[in-house]
This record gives structure tokens, C-alpha cells and sequence, in this order.
């Protein structure tokens, strides 16, 4: 393959390369994404370099250009080890319904485990073959439904895209959700002094403060994405 995603293509999804010049190998492209991981999951994509992965690997920068011809690549080696193959219970038994609930389960906690992710998987790319096993685990779980291939794929990025969307929120939310909560509780008190121009939401945020302010997005658009797709599987086997 020529082009711009030659070598992304053949690192993810050829032979696993060998060098065929210096040395013996001390390296091979699991213990680099590994390496790359540890920097992204402790300080940020950003600050991913191959200086850096070099240094946590205990080799010169030159002797990992043997592996990997640079960060795009890298970071693509990266993307396929974090997030894995999609779990095999995904793919068999239940309904079309309970397998994608699992699915999407499954998912979140990925992301979960990485939110650098997010950053990284932004825009057109070439996928390995452990992050396409998760698309194919969703259009699985929808076969026999009487949705079109196209709709099947359009159910499996809603899904994506509420995953994201939730993993983006936690990420700028911080561990404890703390910045998060202040700003509930700023907002609060602007509804409460304003409480004649917004009723409604002030009326949605106390109901909220009652239930001691759980946020419930994850689960409800879940569970609402799901609603719509049985509708429509519905309305087609109707």
C-alpha cells in the first residue's frame, strides 16, 4: 500500500517487523505502545514524543526509529494496545439489546482506563484490528434486527459518540468531580436568586440536588439510544 498510511497499515495490521540492520533486537512494537501508554496515561498525549518513550525504554531515540518511523505511528501502535480487542461475550448470546448494552459497557470502560483516547482517535485514521473487532462486535449484535448495513453502522456511532461524550465530561470533570461540583453549586445559587427567569431548570437542578446530584446522563442516553433502535427494529418488523 503507498501513501501517507503505508507504514500505520503495516504496523497494525502486517508481519510484525524486524529491524534488518544493527544490532540484535531489544525491543518489539508491544513493549513500545506499552511504553507510550505509561507517558500518555501519567502525563497526557502531548507530551508523548518518541525522546520520551525512548527514555522509559532505556534506548536512544535512534534505536526506536528502527521500530517505528514516527509519532503518528506510534501513537496508532498506542491506540490499538489501550484499548484491546472487543470482549468475546460481547459477540454471542441475548438479544440484540442486552449484547449492545454490554457492548457499550465495555466500551466506556476503555475509554475509562485512557481518556487520552479521546485525543487520539479524533478524525479520519487507519484502524488495527482490535479497535475494528469492537465495530464489528456492534454491527454483530445487530444482525437478524431488520436494519440496513448503513443503519447498523450509524447505530454503532450514536453509541460511540455517547461513549465519548461521557468520557469527555468525566475527563474534564477531574477525579473527584470536584471542579464539576462547584460549578453545580455556582449554578445553583444563580438559579435560586434568578429563579423567576428559569423555572424550569431550576426546578430540574433542585430535583437533582435531591437525589444528592448522581448524574444520571450515562445510563439515561444509554438506555434512550436503545429505546430508539427497538422502536425502529419494531416499526420494521412491522
Amino acid at each position: 500500500m503507498e501513501g501517507e498510511h503505508a507504514e500505520v497499515v503495516r504496523l497494525l495490521w502486517g508481519p510484525r517487523p524486524k529491524p534488518t540492520r544493527g544490532p540484535r533486537p531489544t525491543l518489539d512494537l508491544d513493549r513500545i505502545a506499552r511504553a507510550g501508554i505509561e507517558v500518555a496515561d501519567s502525563e497526557g498525549l502531548a507530551d508523548v514524543s518518541m525522546q520520551r518513550v525512548a527514555a522509559r525504554l532505556g534506548v536512544t531515540k535512534m534505536a526506536l526509529y528502527r521500530y517505528v518511523p514516527g509519532k503518528a505511528e506510534l501513537v496508532a501502535l498506542m491506540v490499538e494496545a489501550a484499548i484491546g480487542p472487543c470482549p468475546a461475550a460481547t459477540a454471542h448470546g441475548g438479544g440484540w439489546r442486552e449484547r449492545l448494552e454490554e457492548w457499550a459497557r465495555h466500551l466506556i470502560a476503555a475509554f475509562g482506563r485512557h481518556p487520552w483516547v479521546l485525543d487520539a482517535t479524533v478524525g479520519p485514521r487507519v484502524m488495527g484490528p482490535a479497535e475494528l473487532s469492537w465495530l464489528e462486535g456492534a454491527v454483530s449484535a445487530l444482525d437478524g434486527t431488520g436494519l440496513t448495513g448503513a443503519e447498523r453502522m450509524d447505530a454503532a456511532a450514536l453509541l460511540v459518540g455517547h461513549v465519548r461524550a461521557i468520557t469527555q465530561q468525566a475527563r474534564a470533570a477531574g477525579p473527584a468531580g470536584r471542579p464539576e461540583a462547584q460549578l453545580g453549586a455556582v449554578l445553583g445559587e444563580l438559579m435560586r436568586t434568578h429563579s423567576e427567569r428559569f423555572p424550569q431548570l431550576t426546578a430540574a437542578l433542585s430535583a437533582t440536588a435531591a437525589a444528592k446530584g448522581q448524574d444520571q446522563a450515562w445510563e439515561f442516553g444509554l438506555q434512550r439510544i436503545l429505546d430508539g433502535l427497538a422502536a425502529l427494529i419494531d416499526q420494521r418488523a412491522g
